[in-house]
């Protein structure tokens, strides 16, 4: 790549701002500190600096958890969404919104479908339309959808809550089905303490969920048409799938399945995820670039936790702020 080079484009990411207009708090453990109010400042910060950037971001990827769960017993989640769609709405670019674990403490799965975070209607639509919508005959589909902000390039967002017990309501048959395959890897009461104090059993707490065979068999036609393409394919939601890009807590439940989708592929160079606040990043042995964003909520007021991605035709390079780190993703090669 010669110096200086101009990007095909950019794009910016962020994650787990939970915000919440209630003073400073801490985790469920009690041991890290989480700036609930002040989290709509530092999102203002960085749609500034995506906005003054020289190349123009083309859009935003939003990774979940974009309000906190402390707003729904103060009856205060659509004031709280508000103010940070507000946030986002004074950036040039549109965002692309996952669902977490808070948008679901907040709203139900059909308020969401019905909200301002549903961002489907970015989707393309021009190209591959057997794979437009997820499963047009499925009573509970998943809110999962594709998009290509540029030749040879597409990005796949995933719902890794199509499958749990609080991105499904009773009494839908994936609720259930949720629920029997939670309790058979968790024998405890309270759902959200794990099953095991350590180890990769800790993933199955009822704060995480995973991805049905319909989503992944979906997301496997899309694969398959970016690999009959030469697309470049950057797979993004809210939780992480590679043990070694987290904590094993905040990884999706059956991630085991959807790396093998991935690896199945030869199109995939990135895959992106929130969820754990610490961030964390590796590549795997196909390659494939997993980045894990650190959380705005627990970004001191003094720092911030977002990036921008350069995109160009052999790597991405990831422009941090703050806690993100700034990396060069280079494609791999077969």
């Amino acid at each position: 790549m010669e110096e200086n080079a101009q990007p095909l484009f950019t794009f910016g990411v962020i994650a787990d701002i939970q915000y919440a207009d209630i003073e400073d708090g801490f985790n469920f453990l009690q041991t890290r500190k989480r700036y609930y109010r002040n989290s709509i400042s530092l999102l203002n910060s960085a749609t500034e600096k995506w906005n003054a950037e020289p190349v123009q971001p083309s859009f935003i990827l939003q990774l979940g958890d974009i309000i906190d769960g402390f707003n729904n017993p103060r009856k205060a989640s659509e004031k709280a969404l508000e103010t940070v769609v507000n946030g986002f709405n004074k950036c040039k670019a549109k965002a692309h919104h996952a669902w977490g674990n808070h948008e679901f403490y907040n709203f139900s799965r059909t308020y969401l479908m019905d909200s301002v975070l549903n961002s489907k209607h970015l989707e393309s639509t021009s190209e591959f339309q057997s794979a437009k919508h997820v499963e047009e005959n499925n009573p509970e589909p998943s809110y999962s959808y594709h998009f290509s902000p540029a030749p040879n390039f597409r990005f796949v967002l995933l719902d890794a809550y199509d499958i749990s017990i609080i991105g499904r309501g009773e009494p839908s048959r994936k609720y259930y089905q949720s629920l029997k395959y939670l309790q058979e890897h968790n024998k405890n009461t309270n759902l959200n303490f794990p099953p095991e104090p350590t180890g990769m059993k800790q993933r199955f707490v009822e704060f995480n969920g995973g991805f049905s065979r319909e989503q992944l068999d979906w997301l496997n036609k899309v694969l398959t048409f970016a690999d009959n393409n030469q697309e470049k394919v950057t797979v993004m939601c809210h939780l992480p799938i590679y043990p070694a890009s987290t904590s094993p807590i905040c990884l999706a439940w059956n991630y085991e399945e959807a790396l093998s989708v991935l690896h199945s592929h030869q199109c995939v160079v990135c895959f992106m995820a929130g969820h754990d606040h610490d961030g964390g990043y590796c590549v795997d042995e196909c390659g494939i670039h997993h980045l894990t964003f650190e959380g705005v909520i627990e970004t001191p007021p003094d720092s911030n936790a977002f990036g921008t991605m350069y995109v160009y035709e052999d790597r991405m390079i990831l422009k941090g702020n703050g806690r993100v780190k700034d990396r060069i993703l280079l494609y791999p090669s077969f």
